[in-house]
């Protein structure tokens, strides 16, 4: 059940102070109250906590952002699950630094259901995807929440198998919940809050903002018993959320890739450094001790599909390495034309896919 809305502002009004976890432990020990402790006189407070929280609880909210909180919890659906709330998160308890309050849409249940995250490049392959959301559909319906960030890529195609899944999915955002970042996922956004769930620890109107993703990035990974990484180059945000799942001694897993793919690198230096390799999804339940049988999850394929003359031809070549056409008619010794025009019919068979750099692989 929601708690009233001035309460519910107190907390989203403290949670804006930006308080450490054990200064805000101490005051609530002394408060049980928000209110009371944001109207507290300056003098009790010395006793309590350091000067540079004592100065943090006096600076005055900005009574726009105060407002706009306000108009937000106004929405029936608009809700704020504080440190007292029986439904908070009880895995972020363990991170840390767990925010005194969320700013939430969605099935409450889900906020303490067994949950895995999903993760990896947001500039991810077709074949990326679809094992994004082919693992996220088996692990929903195996009783894992499915957790991401809904950024482009592999985050997006976590969630959507998700939903299609028995236990849904979970959105962090690193922006207030007024807000659909990006804005291609406004259509999935709306749906995860209307089947699923969404999170932040931002207050409504905060912007997108570059030191948002990385703390964004500790809830994603304290959320869930473990991190799975489907594709990521060496740059990819999601390494930080593998390294908060490490930090705080959650599993982290990877599935291995091409040798040639850059977004295998993240993954590959993962697995080398000491994080699972999976192949399918019963891989990731076995290890988190989950006895449920799934079907093997691999790159989807059509394989009613009969292969003749140059298809066949071309998709042999291919291998299951990305290469270039001139390689392909190289292998194959037909003239570039046909190899393109084969190219085309595998895709539109399921059978090959472009990926970045004028190359094709099998799918």
């Amino acid at each position: 059940m929601a708690m009233p809305i001035d309460r519910a502002l107190a907390w989203a009004t403290l949670a804006d102070k930006h308080l450490s976890a054990p200064a805000l432990a101490a005051l609530l020990r002394e408060f049980s109250d928000p209110a009371e402790l944001l109207a507290a006189p300056r003098a009790r407070l010395t006793h309590l906590v350091p000067e540079d929280t004592v100065r943090r609880l006096a600076t005055p909210s900005d009574p726009a952002r105060v407002e706009r909180t306000r108009a937000w919890l106004a929405e029936p659906s608009h809700e704020v699950i504080a440190w007292d709330d029986a439904d908070y998160p009880r895995a972020l308890f363990d991170i840390g630094d767990a925010p005194a309050a969320l700013f939430f849409i969605g099935r409450r249940p889900l906020l303490n259901h067994p949950a895995l995250a999903i993760v990896g490049s947001r500039h991810a392959t077709s074949g990326g995807m679809d094992n994004a959301r082919a693992f996220a559909r088996a692990l929903s319906d195996a009783g894992l929440t499915i957790v991401s960030g809904l950024a482009l890529g592999i985050d997006g195609a976590a969630h959507e198998g998700g939903l299609a899944g028995a236990s849904s999915t979970l959105a962090v955002c690193a922006t207030g919940l007024d807000r659909v970042y990006p804005a291609r996922h406004r259509a999935l956004a709306h749906d995860i809050a209307a089947r699923g769930a969404m999170l932040s620890e931002y207050p409504p109107g905060t912007p997108p903002a570059k030191e948002h993703f990385p703390r964004r990035n500790r809830l994603i990974s304290g959320l869930a018993r473990g991190v799975l990484v489907v594709e990521a180059t060496l740059s990819s945000g999601s390494l930080i959320t593998a390294r908060c799942a490490g930090e705080q001694g959650r599993d982290v897993f990877a599935i291995p890739g091409s040798i040639h793919s850059p977004f295998s690198r993240g993954c590959h230096k993962l697995i080398r450094e000491g994080a699972k390799l999976v192949e399918t999804a019963q891989d990731v339940l076995n290890e988190l001790g989950i006895a449920h049988v799934v079907p093997t999850v691999t790159q989807a394929t059509n394989e009613c599909v009969v292969l003749e003359g140059d298809g066949k031809s071309v998709h042999h070549a291919l291998g299951h390495d990305p290469c270039d056409v001139d390689t392909l008619v190289a292998r194959t010794h037909l003239d570039a034309a046909r190899v393109s025009a084969a190219l085309v019919a595998l895709d539109l068979a399921g059978r090959a896919v472009a990926v970045p750099g004028g190359r094709w692989q099998r799918r």
